[in-house]
């Protein structure tokens, strides 16, 4: 039978509000969590309450991207089962519609929201992350990033700290290799106070070893002297090849937009791109987790009330709903460790849901 359009958009209506107060409820909660913590973290830090109030508000939408999957599947509970108690889908059902029928507004509905999500949350929320970990940096970690990359090759700043003229070396390399370990060929600015320029050293390559750079085939240019030509110079370091590696932008900081591109870069220059593709495919995958939810969310709320055992089911319902989570995770971090292959890793917890939740919807209503 064909659904009116009327009932279609009732239904949709009802999913719409259960799921935004289930998520306005969640955002509230989390953000409540996020100020303690925060408070926590600066109870020994001078820090302006403003700013305070401001990390709490740049971490909102990152938050508000995780919680969704879970409003989503309480919302959806509690649309359903509110439509259960007031007869309307009895009667629906009665009349010949399928579960199916019914469904498919929630559906359509979440997809929407998935996508919304994908093209103006995920941009707002990454732009957000990034002024939130720069005054995280400020005010509490007093960590700075070491490097930047960009399509003209890669930037590391490495202070000194052996009471030297020189205050930084500034290094710039067109080609890495060997996850960090070599780069190639390097350029070295030497800069002192105040930001004064020093001289340079230019080497055909540089390798990475305990605590220090092997340098080779060195010209060594001092301000105000004449070049000089070495085999190899060592420069002491403490950075490591895992510095250099969690030194680039978080996946979180980097919009659906900028990720194909970052991505590019990063495997151009001779690094490891895992956590960014599994980190795009995540979002990608997001609307199908999101219908998912909806599936599951039918399967522990559509009994009748008569029948007694909602208050079990629903709470069988969250319980699912984190187990899909924590499943997510475990193999989200079997794909950023390289353990699985990222398409494997970042589209079965969603396929899988999707596929539980309809086999057992099928099950239950079917037969």
């Amino acid at each position: 039978m064909q659904l009116p359009l009327t009932l279609p958009i009732y239904i949709g209506k009802q999913f719409l509000y259960a799921i935004a107060t289930a998520f306005a409820a969640m955002l509230l909660i989390v953000a409540l969590g996020d100020s303690v913590e925060l408070i926590r973290r600066t109870a020994d830090i001078k820090i302006p309450f403003s700013s305070l109030i401001e990390m709490v508000l740049l971490k909102t939408p990152a938050t508000a991207i995780h919680i969704l999957p879970f409003a989503v599947l309480i919302g959806g509970m509690t649309a359903l089962t509110k439509l259960t108690r007031t007869q309307e889908l009895i009667v629906a059902r009665a009349s010949g519609f399928s579960v199916w029928q019914f469904l498919l507004p929630a559906i359509i509905l979440v997809f929407i929201i998935g996508l919304f999500f994908i093209a103006i949350v995920n941009p707002l929320s990454s732009v957000m992350l990034s002024r939130f970990e720069q005054l995280d940096s400020k005010f509490i970690t007093g960590k700075t990033s070491l490097l930047s990359i960009s399509s003209g090759g890669l930037w590391i700043n490495q202070p000194e700290q052996d009471g030297s003229q020189v205050k930084e070396h500034i290094f710039h390399a067109l080609k890495v290799e060997k996850d960090g370990l070599r780069l190639s060929p390097v350029i070295i600015f030497n800069i002192g106070e105040n930001s004064k320029f020093l001289g340079r050293i230019d080497a055909e390559y540089a390798e990475l070893e305990q605590k220090h750079w092997n340098l080779h085939n060195v010209t060594i240019n001092i301000l105000g002297e004449l070049p000089s030509h070495k085999d190899t110079l060592l420069l002491k370091t403490d950075l490591t090849p895992a510095q250099i590696q969690n030194s680039f932008a978080s996946p979180l900081t980097l919009s659906f937009w900028q990720l194909p591109k970052f991505i590019a870069t990063l495997e151009k220059a001779g690094f490891s791109a895992l956590r960014h593709r599994m980190y795009l495919h995540e979002i990608i995958s997001s609307p199908i987790l999101l219908c998912a939810m909806i599936l599951i969310a039918a399967v522990f709320s559509l009994r009748l009330p008569r029948r007694g055992g909602i208050v079990t089911l629903i709470a069988a319902g969250v319980i699912t709903g984190f187990g899909v989570h924590f499943f997510t995770n475990l193999v989200y971090a079997f794909g950023q460790s390289g353990e699985m292959p990222i398409i494997i890793a970042a589209w079965a917890p969603s396929l899988i849901a999707l596929m539980v939740g309809g086999g057992l919807l099928l099950h239950l209503e079917d037969g």
